[in-house]
């Protein structure tokens, strides 16, 4: 196998699943024929198909449907390193394949072998005065025939493909499909045309079509049908993969029960048909999900597929399994893969397009290949998860998230319902909702743990971000999300574990520049005289990470007052201010302040930090009313410091225009404190969609928070916008009528939210 573009750095990516999608995206860059275009197209979801294309593709077309794409990561295919671009919407598949390509690649990857891309037309003569007459002749003058077929399409022809030869079968059939009926004789010609790149219906019907009335003149009787079969079995894709047995050891399995097991289960499917139905199922997981990203007719395929597992009377595997001589485990596969790199339907939808760039722009023979090793690879995933802990406890974590999805559970709670439902063995949407109501009721926690840990929580700004990086005024609440943190004295080092952000490293000094969390610990320790102490610093975050809503500063705050606590520090909030506004410094480079003030004191606030001119104002907030919120997170990661530094580079080069826009938002910022304090939450909303406006104009919002926005006005906000750095992140919506229409709606279209009253 060949492609035009390789994988330059390899299709091995370490972590890639814990990257941001942003991060993934960027992953693909210098491993991937995809352009700059393709990658924007992807962080932005503009690769998408648009209505008006699909409403020429289909008829009565009112809409598009999508399904996750991911990306198959570990391929080493005939020495070739490949990124496979997969369209699925079942959890685990996309896993369980870059688990087996790892695998595998560590014995020399998957091998394959592709016959010509060959499809069979046929063509159904019946009233046949002479049956065998009319079939020898047929034989007699294949040559004119084909040649009539290739006339057709001398194109095909030019590019090495065409009508290649002949065969007629003599068919008796009972009439209406009665046993007791009368019988018919038909015969019927098979058209052997080789398509090269394309999928090859239509040239093959044409051909089918082209040369009815020559059969009719040589056979005397009627042609009746003409068209392609999808029994593609003259176009094989052959993969086969060896494993050494010592690759093959897992916890608690040795290799050789590894290899013993998904060889017996093999051994049933080619006994079985009722296993060998489940079995092919999951190669076509696999299969499937490359087809429909490609832009395939996976239907073709599926039928293709089990009609060849059942070619030789009984329906079997597709795969075969075995210990080869020096105990290695041997996985081979045989199928019809008739697929096509070129013509229209693939050209229509963007995103199909850019799935064939992600794999280097291949040809037909060499996107059957990826596909012939992609089916072996899931049916190897699917085999060892039954051949040792059970493919259901390894689906378990996956389906567990979810149903706990799927059973809107508010992020704050997410993880730990889905230990407990992964716990209870009822892993349903209804028990999901139970296990919430019983985390939601619960308010408090275990004395001990309780005196264990510090905590700090979140924040929303509801008017004046970015403004506030320039001395004017920002209004900002405390959410119910919160950080907590501990220490725990070592043996050694300093080291910061936050689990559920997937964050565990060593806090080197500060002498060497440490960055990110670690960098603001080192400053933190190093302002606190403690950077010569052993100790594990813990974290447990509530506060999405990256989403804007102050995480950072939630995390700076929490540890600061663990460090307090734990070594009797005595430190005042204004001094845990302090420290973490430096912490913060370090994380953002010029942060306002606002973040750390708001985690440290908890309240509603009127704040304005320092600038030139301007005294720093610390003014707490009290309400008449509560304001009912909802916080929508786009999922896309917010960069604030990158936020910050391009707004600033914009005030550096027109400073009098951005000094007015910044004016305006503080206008809006001290009129909606008045309006906050008076309970008039409908002005409170306009001005907060006057203020989204403006920074809508500082280029910090996205296509994501634009979508939320709207989502959360049409479903009865009074007033919603962008909160936080920008460039991604969340909203935060205003709803005087009540939050569940807006909550309801943001989860609809696709987003996570959670609500809460600040007052």
């Amino acid at each position: 196998m060949t492609q035009s573009q390789p994988a330059a750095l390899g299709s091995r990516i370490p972590s890639f699943f814990k990257l941001g999608i942003g991060a993934r995206i960027a992953a693909l860059r210098d491993r991937t024929a995809l352009t700059e275009e393709d990658l924007v197209a992807l962080d932005t979801g503009t690769h998408t198909l648009k209505t008006h294309l699909a409403d020429k593709m289909i008829e009565n077309v009112v809409g598009v449907f999508g399904l996750p794409m991911g990306v198959g990561l570990n391929f080493l295919i005939d020495g070739r390193e490949v990124i496979v671009p997969l369209a699925v919407e079942e959890p685990s598949i996309v896993a369980g394949l870059s688990g087996a390509a790892r695998t595998a690649r560590l014995s020399g990857g998957y091998r394959t072998e592709v016959t010509d891309p060959v499809l069979i037309g046929q063509v159904q003569v019946v009233d046949v005065p002479d049956l065998e007459l009319a079939r020898q002749t047929l034989l007699e003058r294949q040559e004119e025939i084909v040649n009539l077929a290739n006339s057709l399409h001398p194109k095909m022809v030019a590019r090495g493909g065409g009508a290649k030869e002949i065969e007629v079968f003599h068919h008796r059939v009972p009439e209406g499909g009665s046993p007791e009926g009368p019988e018919r004789d038909m015969l019927v010609l098979h058209l052997l045309v080789d398509t090269r790149d394309a999928m090859g219906a239509n040239v093959v019907n044409g051909m089918c079509e082209g040369i009815a009335s020559l059969v009719e003149a040589i056979t005397g009787g009627k042609v009746f049908l003409r068209i392609l079969s999808n029994l593609a079995d003259r176009a094989l894709v052959r993969a086969d993969v060896r494993i050494p047995v010592q690759n093959l050891d897992m916890r608690d399995y040795a290799g050789t029960e590894v290899r013993d097991g998904i060889v017996l289960a093999n051994d049933l499917a080619l006994v079985d048909p009722y296993r060998a139905t489940t079995h092919n199922k999951g190669i076509m997981n696999g299969v499937d999900a490359v087809a429909i990203a490609t832009g395939n007719d996976f239907r073709a395929i599926e039928a293709a597929a089990h009609a060849y597992a059942a070619r030789t009377g009984s329906y079997r595997a597709l795969t075969r399994w075995f210990a080869a001589d020096n105990g290695d485990l041997v996985g081979q596969i045989e199928m019809p893969m008739k697929v096509g790199t070129v013509g229209a339907p693939l050209e229509t939808n963007p995103t199909v397009r850019l799935s064939h760039r992600l794999l280097g722009n291949p040809n037909a023979a060499q996107l059957a290949a990826v596909i012939g090793a992609v089916g072996l690879a899931q049916n190897y995933a699917a085999l060892r998860s039954l051949a040792t802990a059970g493919i259901q406890q390894n689906h378990m974590t996956l389906h567990a998230r979810s149903v706990v999805s799927a059973a809107g559970v508010p992020e704050e709670l997410f993880d730990e319902v889905v230990e407990r439902l992964i716990e209870s063995g009822e892993v349903k949407v209804w028990k999901a909702e139970e296990v919430a109501r019983q985390l939601t009721r619960k308010t408090v926690v275990a004395a001990s743990d309780a005196e264990s840990r510090s905590s700090a929580c979140g924040k929303v700004i509801i008017l004046g971000e970015h403004a506030v990086v320039y001395g004017r005024s920002a209004l900002a609440a405390p959410t119910p999300l919160t950080v907590e943190a501990r220490v725990v004295d070592a043996t050694e080092g300093v080291r910061l574990l936050v689990p559920r952000w997937g964050l565990e490293q060593r806090i080197a000094p500060i002498s060497e520049r440490p960055t990110g969390a670690a960098g603001m610990v080192a400053t933190l320790l190093k302002q606190l005289d403690l950077d010569g102490r052993a100790m594990t610093i813990e974290a447990f975050p509530d506060v999405p990470r990256g989403m804007g809503l102050g995480s950072s500063a939630a995390l700076a705050v929490s540890v600061i007052r663990a460090l307090d606590r734990h070594f009797s520090l005595g430190l005042t909030d204004a001094a845990v201010n302090e420290f973490a506004f430096e912490c913060e410094r370090t994380a953002h480079g010029t942060p306002s302040g606002v973040d750390n003030t708001v985690a440290t004191r908890g309240k509603l606030l009127l704040f304005q930090a320092r600038a030139p001119g301007r005294s720093e104002s610390i003014e707490e907030v009290e309400l008449s009313r509560p304001l009912p919120l909802v916080v929508g997170l786009t999922g896309k990661e917010s960069l604030t410091a990158k936020s910050v530094a391009r707004v600033a580079e914009s005030w550096r080069r027109s400073p009098d225009r951005y000094d007015a826009i910044f004016d305006q938002i503080e206008m809006l910022t001290n009129a909606g404190a008045e309006a906050a304090r008076n309970g008039s939450l409908l002005e409170l909303g306009e001005l907060m969609n006057l203020c989204h406006g403006f920074l809508n104009a500082l280029q910090v919002s996205t296509k994501e928070v634009e979508e939320l926005v709207e989502v959360a006005r049409r479903h009865g906000a009074a007033g919603a916008k962008l909160t936080g750095g920008g460039g991604g992140g969340a909203i935060v919506a205003l709803c005087p009528d009540g939050t569940d229409q807006v909550m309801s709606g943001i989860k609809s279209a696709g987003y996570e939210a959670f609500a809460f009253d600040a007052n």
